[in-house]
């Protein structure tokens, strides 16, 4: 498997397990509806878990924008690489928020919010306070990616591509994400990943939603640019310290 391809094989087991997880949570008629913000966050993280394993051994397994940009500026990460990272995890994002959608097509039209919808592809704030959820995205993310950059060793592929986050191990970085999503994750529900919130935005807006109401694009800058802020500062923290 090229890295390429096992970008978007994880991201896109991240983002169906993930979603399907809010799914499950949200929306009328399943069998875990209501069951709270525990089975939430731990959802997540063992999505995470499950896309470390399989895609870390062929890509280093980022599956997240802000850690593919934040490896690189550190120097564990080819900048060349960016760019090909990046669409593939969208790429994959989008397709594990599609598939989320489509086996769940009955339970959203049995619930009547469309708030509640939207919320199971992407972020709201829990309170609307621009600077402070963008400050909430940055603290998330600086912690996951300054977290990465001192458990990994990176590793030197045959085609000299550093990737690094595959040599830390899929629980290490579950448990992180685990511990973002309880101690941080209650005011804005915790993107820290701009393909996570992005790619399921774009497919909230393109699938067919009955009474789907708002996409959230006003707030939809927050998730993206929040979160590369966080992972670039993380970065040069962590390049003075270590």
């Amino acid at each position: 498997m090229t890295p390429f391809i096992a970008e978007i094989v994880g991201t896109f087991l991240l983002i169906l397990l993930g979603c399907g997880v809010n799914a499950n949570v949200s929306l009328n008629k399943t069998y875990g509806n209501s069951s709270g913000w525990i089975v939430i966050t731990t959802g997540w993280a063992l999505a995470v878990y499950t896309g470390v394993v399989v895609a870390g051994p062929y890509s280093g397994a980022h599956m997240n924008p802000a850690v593919t940009i934040g490896l690189a500026w550190a120097g564990e990460f080819s900048i060349y690489d960016v760019p090909k990272y990046i669409l593939a995890q969208f790429i994959g994002a989008m397709l594990g928020a599609f598939f989320v959608w489509l086996m769940n097509k009955d339970h959203f039209n049995l619930t009547e919010d469309g708030d509640t919808k939207r919320g199971v592809f992407c972020n709201t704030p829990a309170i609307k306070n621009i600077p402070i959820n963008m400050l909430t995205e940055i603290l998330g993310t600086f912690v996951l990616v300054f977290a990465v950059l001192f458990f990994t060793d990176a590793t030197l592929t045959d085609d000299n591509t550093i990737i690094g986050l595959g040599s830390l191990g899929a629980l290490p970085v579950a448990l992180i994400v685990w511990s973002i999503g309880l101690s941080l994750g209650g005011t804005t529900g915790y993107a820290i990943n701009p393909a996570r919130d992005l790619g399921p935005r774009i497919i909230h807006a393109l699938v067919p939603i009955k009474n789907k109401g708002s996409n959230g694009w006003a707030y939809s800058w927050v998730p993206v640019v929040g979160p590369i802020l966080g992972g670039l500062l993380a970065a040069i923290i962590a390049g003075y310290l270590q």
